[in-house]
């Protein structure tokens, strides 16, 4: 095979065999394809698509690409759930002890954070000592012993992926439709679960700006995930707002604790973890009806267990559990600064990937993966879309390292924030399930 002939059949809208997608993906890994035809390959990709079989096919090719992670000496069903990414997004941490304490195993790889928000490993490592260095040996035997474990993803999954986003993000590829769902479906397939729930977030903070394109994605994510033989659900949600009331990891995490203390029932957090929840037992086989299991879920919320499920969790991997009971524990910020309206009238709209960016530039998030993150910093919102607001009221309160940063920070915050002098609609957070 050569590669020239495998980029002018996609640049002329022609479909790619297994064999060649199999021979394509490994070369590239092992480098004897170099970027530069890559590169072509994804452009092609990009401008001319895939069918679904040659998504599954490239999927495939690049969970083989390393380490298949075997879940086997995992008792039960394994599940597992993905997002798209947003602004406050925190639902890992209520969604998987929820989850456990229902009887579901959680065996979760998570990653760090890179840009405007922290990662999930980045929110638990809040709770002092808590560490997601395991071995595949301990990530199993606390999944069987407790219900659930969390570990950093290793570099041997789904190495392909690894390097082919990095030459996408730097050759305006990444929208690609084929590119992104094998790219998030080899690492979910690779981490071996048998049920994924997929969070597709839509709107100003996502990655996906409209509901068509979170629908196209949200679609072939859940069509490619069963076709690979996987229970596969998926969610569209709002992302025109942070999710919940904070941005910044140990904030992000006291609000998780909020929500598992059963503290904000209706808020967007706990219904965004009701929803979730609920497909993942529905597809596990845990409830025959949505209704059966925000019923369990619900029990598990007001009994505490979903609460003691997360203590265990911490406990289990090195960390404080007391911080679980009381919030206190974790880390604070020295400074904290509250932030005005400037005007009366109604919160018209909140521009969510600005409020994340605020937040990174408070040490909350990372500019490059070496960046440290401040646990302690970020923003708490006290006004959301459609709430009415008094000139002079606090619109969020600033956590900050400094006085000169939270001074900058509540500059760049106010300006995140639009308004009506008439009532505004609150936007329907669920905007579809697949």
């Amino acid at each position: 095979m050569k590669m020239t002939d495998l980029i002018a059949q996609k640049r002329d809208g022609g479909v790619l065999s297994t064999e060649e997608i199999q021979w394509m993906i490994q070369g590239f890994t092992e480098g004897s394809i170099p970027d530069y035809q890559m590169s072509a390959m994804c452009m092609a990709i990009l401008l001319k698509g895939m069918d679904d079989r040659e998504v599954l096919d490239l999927t495939t090719a690049m969970v083989n690409s390393g380490e298949v992670l075997d879940l086997s000496p995992i008792e039960g069903i394994k599940a597992d759930k993905h997002s798209t990414g947003g602004v406050g997004d925190k639902t890992s941490l209520v969604l998987c002890p929820m989850v456990a304490a229902c009887g579901l195993k959680i065996a979760k790889m998570s990653g760090r954070g890179l840009g405007h928000t922290g990662g999930t490993i980045d929110k638990l490592e809040s709770f002092p000592g808590f560490s997601t260095e395991l071995t595949e040996e301990q990530f199993f035997e606390n999944v069987n012993r407790h219900g659930i474990a969390i570990m950093g993803q290793t570099a041997d999954l789904a190495p392909a992926d690894k390097k082919l986003y990095a030459l996408r993000d730097v050759t305006g590829t990444v929208p690609s439709i084929p590119l992104i769902v094998s790219s998030i479906m080899s690492k979910k397939l690779a981490s071996g679960s048998d049920v994924i729930v997929l969070d597709v977030k839509c709107g100003d903070g996502a990655f996906m700006k409209t509901l068509e394109g979170a629908e196209e994605l949200a679609d072939n994510l859940t069509r490619i995930g069963r076709l690979a033989g996987k229970k596969c659900a998926a969610l569209i949600t709002d992302m025109d707002q942070p999710l919940g009331w904070t941005v910044g990891n140990a904030l992000e995490v006291k609000e998780a604790l909020a929500v598992l203390r059963g503290e904000d029932p209706e808020g967007d957090l706990m219904l965004l973890c009701m929803s979730l929840g609920s497909l993942l037992l529905m597809e596990a086989g845990y409830a025959d009806s949505y209704g059966e299991a925000d019923a369990i879920l619900r029990e598990a919320v007001e009994s505490g267990r979903a609460l003691d499920k997360l203590a265990e969790l911490v406990k289990a991997q090195g960390g404080d559990e007391r911080a679980v009971y009381d919030p206190e524990l974790l880390p604070r910020a020295p400074v904290t600064c509250e932030v005005p309206s400037t005007e009366t009238g109604y919160v018209s709209r909140i521009h969510a990937e600005a409020v994340g960016l605020v937040s990174m530039g408070l040490g909350g998030g990372r500019a490059k993966k070496e960046d440290p993150i401040d646990p302690a910093v970020g923003v708490v919102l006290h006004k959301k879309l459609g709430d009415a607001v008094t000139k002079g009221e606090s619109l969020a309160t600033l956590h900050a390292a400094s006085e000169d940063s939270a001074a900058e920070a509540a500059e760049k915050l106010r300006q995140c924030f639009e308004f009506s002098a008439v009532p505004v609609e609150k936007p329907p957070f669920i905007k579809k399930i697949l």
